[in-house]
């Protein structure tokens, strides 16, 4: 716990130096939602039936663009290799550094999707269930996504290798996520059926993927 209470503050120091760089997701996804409200021409019926889709693509789309330096400058301070000669396992720390990733880059972006979903005509009824579908999908992008991040980290410029590779990765997760919201506003059921799989996926991904993480950097550095 220690050694997770020291990297936790670590990186919320980084992001305050960063305040500029932690905030472009947010930014990319209020603009995209602005840019089809306007393509829609604002009609309501149009934007209701896209609305989950939109959305659920702005925080796809804004959680790759974060992935690439997930690793990238604590290769470059020769912090990587401090883990790596820690005694406290490595994949615990991968644990830790991946929930405090999602939560400073995928947090952000959560607590503003309310009011994305409203600008989208969006029910409002059911938008407790897209931020519930919106968190497990967001948390499972974070811990697949560190595992491919850990992989190419040795590769500069790799930011369209790892869309590559993790785009076919987040496409069930969007069609498992999608379907659920979409089966609640119809009134379908069992219309949850979607997001147990993703929560089973998740569970999964949680046991799994830090020491995936781990041992692709162990990989990627050697």
């Amino acid at each position: 716990m220690q050694s997770a209470v020291a990297m936790a503050s670590r990186d919320l120091s980084l992001l305050w130096r960063r305040r500029g760089d932690a905030l472009q997701p947010v930014w990319f996804a209020i603009l995209v939602v602005v840019l089809f409200a306007i393509a829609m021409n604002a009609d309501a019926n149009i934007l209701t039936r896209i609305a989950a889709g939109v959305i659920w693509v702005c925080v796809l789309l804004a959680n790759l663009l974060s992935l690439d330096p997930l690793f990238r400058n604590d290769l470059d301070d020769g912090v990587i290799e401090q883990w790596m000669l820690s005694p406290v396992p490595l994949g615990w720390l991968m644990a830790v550094r991946i929930f405090m990733h999602w939560l400073l880059t995928a947090g952000p972006l959560l607590l503003v999707t309310p009011v994305l979903a409203l600008l989208m005509k969006f029910p409002a009824e059911h938008i407790g269930w897209l931020m519930l579908a919106l968190i497990i999908g967001s948390l499972l992008q974070s811990l697949i996504g560190a595992v491919v991040a850990a992989l190419t980290i040795g590769i500069r410029r790799s930011g369209m290798l790892m869309a590559l590779l993790t785009l076919p990765l987040f496409v069930p997760i969007l069609i498992f996520g999608l379907a659920s919201i979409e089966a609640a506003v119809q009134g379908l059921n069992p219309w949850n059926s979607g997001l147990l799989q993703l929560l089973a996926a998740l569970v999964l991904a949680v046991v799994l993927a830090p020491w995936a993480t781990a041992s692709a950097l162990r990989i990627a550095m050697t």
